[in-house]
C-alpha cells in the first residue's frame, strides 16, 4: 500500500512563469503582449507533478509582477494564511510570481504568513513558450520544497534555478540570466536537484512569520511608504514631493553605509519634525547601515541591511503596529 501524496496548494499570479510570447525565439516581447496561461495549462507541461504530490490550483491574478503591490500583497497573505487555517491537511503552499516584484512580496508574505509550513515563492526568467525555458523547472522545484518537512519553519523561500534562497535576502540581480536572484554576500540556504533531494546548508536567524507582530487580517490597505534614491548632486526635490504629500513613511536610499548629499539630509530632517518616520538605507548591493549619535540626534532610524525595497514593506508593516520610533527601530534589528 503507498502512502499518500502530500498535499500542495499552488497560488498563480502570473509572470513571466505563466507568459505566452508570439515565438519560441521570444525572450521580450511577451512581457508586453500580456498573455498567461493558466497554473492549470502550466501543471498539463509538466506531468511528472503527480508523482510528487497532489496539487489544489488558483489564479489569484494573472498580471505581469510590475503590476503587484500592497493590495495584491494583503490578498496574497490573507489567501496562505486562509489556506494553513482551513485546509489543514495542506503540507505547503507554492506561488508563482512575475520576477520584477517575486522579492518584495517574497519578504512581505515572510513577515505576515502566520504558519510555520513551507510557502515558496517561484517565477521564471524565460516564458514557456521559449527554449530553454525554466517555467517548468522552477515549477517543480516549487512544489517539491513545498512538501519537504524540512522546509518549514524556514519563512518564505524561493527557488528558481535549483537554488533555495530566505525572502528576506534574495534580490534580482540581472536583468535576463537565469541565475539573477542571488543573496547577496550571505549565502543561498540550500539545493533542489534533478535528483529529486531538498538540500539545506543554512537557515535563517531573523524573526519572520509566526514570530512577527504583523496581523494584516481584513486590511484593505497599508501605510504609504516612498523611496527617494540618492545620485551626485542630488537636492531636496524629491523629498520634498514626499513631505509635501504627508507619505507616512520615507526610505533613504543613500551612498556607502548612509550618507546623502547635504540638501537631500536637511530636507529629510525636515520631513521628521513633521512626523514622517524617515529610514536610512543604501543603494549599495550588500551591507549595513548602522546608526551613530549623529543620525540619532537627526531623528533618523536605520535599515541594517535591507535593500531599500524591503526596508519600505518592513516600515509600511511596522507602521500599522506602532508610531514609536525606537519600536520601529527594534524591528529593523530583529526582522
Amino acid at each position: 500500500m503507498t502512502s499518500q501524496k502530500p498535499i500542495v496548494r499552488i497560488i498563480a499570479t502570473g509572470g513571466t512563469i505563466a507568459g505566452v510570447g508570439p515565438d519560441r525565439m521570444d525572450y521580450i516581447v511577451y512581457s508586453e503582449l500580456g498573455k498567461h496561461l493558466t497554473i492549470q495549462e502550466s501543471l498539463e507541461r509538466i506531468p511528472e507533478v503527480a508523482e510528487i504530490a497532489t496539487v489544489r490550483t488558483e489564479d489569484l491574478v494573472s498580471v505581469g509582477s510590475t503590476s503587484i503591490g500592497p493590495v495584491e500583497w494583503l490578498d496574497l497573505a490573507n489567501r496562505i494564511n486562509q489556506t494553513f487555517r482551513e485546509e489543514t491537511d495542506v503540507t505547503g503552499v507554492a506561488i508563482t510570481h512575475g520576477t520584477a516584484t517575486l522579492e518584495e512580496t517574497a519578504y512581505f508574505l515572510h513577515l505576515t504568513v502566520k504558519s510555520d509550513k513551507p510557502v515558496v515563492v517561484t517565477g521564471a526568467m524565460r516564458p514557456p513558450t521559449s527554449l530553454g525555458t525554466d517555467a517548468d523547472a522552477n515549477l517543480i522545484d516549487a512544489i517539491r520544497i513545498a512538501c519537504c518537512p524540512e522546509a518549514g519553519g524556514k519563512g518564505v523561500l524561493t527557488v528558481l534555478n535549483n537554488e533555495i534562497q530566505s525572502a528576506r535576502d534574495v534580490t534580482k540581480s540581472n536583468t535576463f540570466r537565469v541565475e539573477t536572484f542571488r543573496p547577496n554576500e550571505l549565502g543561498f540556504l540550500g539545493y533542489a536537484d534533478a535528483d529529486g533531494q531538498v538540500v539545506f546548508y543554512r537557515a535563517p536567524l531573523r524573526k519572520h512569520t509566526t514570530q512577527t507582530p504583523f496581523d494584516v487580517t481584513g486590511r484593505a490597505s497599508l501605510p504609504r511608504v516612498d523611496i527617494v534614491y540618492a545620485y551626485a548632486g542630488a537636492d531636496g526635490l524629491l523629498v520634498e514631493a514626499v513631505r509635501n504629500n504627508r507619505s507616512d513613511g520615507l526610505v533613504l536610499a543613500g551612498f556607502g553605509g548612509g550618507s546623502y548629499p547635504p540638501e537631500v539630509t536637511q530636507a529629510a530632517e525636515e520631513a521628521v519634525k513633521d512626523g514622517i518616520p524617515v529610514v536610512l538605507a543604501t543603494r549599495a548591493t550588500a551591507g549595513r547601515v548602522v546608526t551613530t549619535p549623529q543620525k540619532e540626534k537627526q531623528g533618523f532610524m536605520v535599515c541594517d541591511n535591507l535593500l531599500p525595497q524591503k526596508a519600505r514593506i518592513l516600515l509600511m508593516l511596522g507602521l500599522t503596529v506602532t508610531q514609536d520610533k525606537a519600536q520601529l527601530q527594534q524591528m529593523f534589528h530583529e526582522f
